[in-house]
């Protein structure tokens, strides 16, 4: 079947778009407000963009009542410049999907799930204390575009557990971390326990002996 974008619904586009952009990497993203407030909310419209400066961008949707109302996420990072992405792992899923729920703005959602903070080291946005890996983030920009805002932080600093980490890297020991990934359809996510594959990358000299192939 082929969909053109202008024949249909917003709401098709969104659920052909998040079925073939998957799986998704979920950060479980930590503000502020001004006078402090904390509010945690996962969103997996999420990546990292580039590595030098480290760069992720963040897909953050107005919220369904009204066309340009900021959900609190976007919110406090324009407001702040801030914020933590906190990495979603299967002992955290459960929890994670508490902070999902559309509590009002008076609920702390951490409290909610039975998480804590940590204190970060750069910025003043506090990392979740049982997340094992966490990002830093300092805003560089956000645009907004149609119904949604484009978040671009800065990592600043990392938090790895150093069970997590292989020190001849250092490398992410991510066979260990066992990150889980959304797919489409509310709940439905996946795991990464035992389901690596590993493909070495072959060079071009490889290659060219491999297969008989001479310029």
């Amino acid at each position: 079947m082929n969909f053109r974008i202008e024949d249909v619904a917003a709401r098709t586009v969104y659920n052909l778009l998040i079925g073939l952009v998957a799986p998704r990497p979920i950060a479980l993203v930590t503000s502020r407000n001004e006078e402090g407030r904390l509010n945690a909310a996962p969103f997996s419209a999420y990546n990292y963009l580039c590595t030098d400066p480290p760069v992720v961008g963040l897909g953050v949707t107005n919220r369904a009542d009204g066309v340009f109302v900021p959900k609190d996420t976007a919110r406090n990072i324009r407001r702040t410049g801030e914020f933590v992405v906190n990495v979603v792992t299967e002992d955290l899923a459960e929890r994670m999907n508490i902070c999902a729920t559309d509590f009002p703005p008076e609920v702390n959602e951490l409290e909610m799930a039975g998480l804590t903070t940590a204190a970060s080291t750069v910025v003043k946005v506090p990392r979740i204390a049982e997340a094992h890996a966490a990002l830093e983030c300092q805003e560089l920009t956000t645009m907004e575009i149609g119904r949604s805002r484009i978040i671009l932080g800065r990592v600043v600093a990392m938090f790895i557990e150093d069970r997590f980490v292989d020190p001849a890297g250092p490398y992410v020991k991510n066979e260990e971390l066992h990150a889980i990934g959304r797919m489409n359809g509310l709940g439905s996510y996946v795991k990464t326990r035992d389901s690596f594959l590993t493909i070495p990358r072959i060079s071009y000299a490889e290659w060219k002996g491999k297969t008989g192939n001479r310029e």
